[in-house]
């Protein structure tokens, strides 16, 4: 896997890590994935009788010649994934103050899904919101995942940002992933997630939530909303276990939403080791909260 400055442990750790298709593609390149196309490739799936109008270059002459039977030889061809990153980079992403944010997490999970997508062949492409936005192309060539990190590590987030009217240009992604804390147009977001779904694109939404929002260090606060300065909370004793509560409920909810807009949801905490998180997001772990 192409190292990628300041990501070699992690990528190093992803090496081998497979990101399998979980609807076939309707990609018709050459690749890892099982595709809806079906052709003459070698990976043999079933044999099926002839019926008028079928291709006769789809017939199985051997077998015609030892049976006196007409039967197609259907195979499964394979196909890349055009794999398309969204990642939020709205002020919220910046929480907590430090090195250890939500926007941290954000860049090593993409990061880490750009390597496995690129490991398999398939094409990455990366935008992230903003004025102006940035964006990458689809590429599968060598020096995609640095791309990607150097994008990423070159974004203060701020603003706020919407993540819903870029993906509406998402072109020709066969699976999007979505990086993002879902403080922003989350309800707008999931309207586009579900016509992405509609036409048959994989989508994965990873919900990143600081630690400290989960369970907020003792003692009075005053809660500030990054993307909105003037909207403000004390949080006390008395307010913590009602925030708590509401706070499980919204994730909770959206996690909800989200799956029955057949879409894969994955929360990722702050303190996740990052190479786990980007397991859970592919599949290939089951540690940790899906949820």
């Amino acid at each position: 896997m192409p190292a990628a400055p300041g990501y070699g442990a992690l990528l190093d750790a992803l090496r081998g890590v497979s990101w399998p298709a979980r609807v076939a593609s309707r990609g018709a390149t050459a690749g890892t994935h099982k595709s809806r196309l079906r052709g003459s490739s070698a990976e043999f799936t079933e044999y099926r009788a002839y019926r008028q109008g079928d291709d006769p270059r789809r017939l199985d002459w051997k077998l015609l010649a030892r049976t006196d039977r007409a039967y197609l030889r259907i195979t499964n061809e394979r196909a890349t994934l055009p794999t398309l990153l969204v990642v939020d980079a709205s002020a919220s992403m910046r929480f907590p103050a430090g090195t250890a944010d939500k926007w941290a997490q954000a860049r090593a999970v993409a990061v880490g899904l750009a390597g496995v997508a690129h490991a398999a062949g398939d094409p990455v492409a990366l935008v992230v919101p903003g004025s102006p936005p940035r964006r990458l192309p689809f590429r599968a060539r060598r020096g995609v995942v640095s791309d990607v990190a150097r994008v990423l590590d070159g974004v203060p987030p701020a603003g706020d940002a919407g993540l819903a009217p870029v993906l509406r240009e998402q072109g020709r992604a066969a699976r999007l992933a979505i990086v993002t804390d879902l403080l922003g147009d989350g309800a707008a977001l999931l309207r586009v997630a579900r016509e992405q779904r509609s036409r048959g694109v994989e989508v994965v939404l990873v919900h990143v939530v600081a630690r400290e929002e989960l369970d907020p260090p003792a003692g009075a606060r005053l809660a500030e909303d990054p993307e909105a300065p003037e909207l403000r909370r004390a949080l006390v004793g008395a307010t913590r276990e009602p925030y708590r509560a509401a706070f499980a409920a919204w994730r909770a909810g959206v996690a909800r939403a989200w799956r029955a807009a057949g879409a894969r949801y994955v929360e990722v905490v702050t303190d996740e080791p990052s190479e786990r998180a980007v397991r859970r997001v592919v599949g290939t772990s089951h540690e940790g909260i899906d949820a």
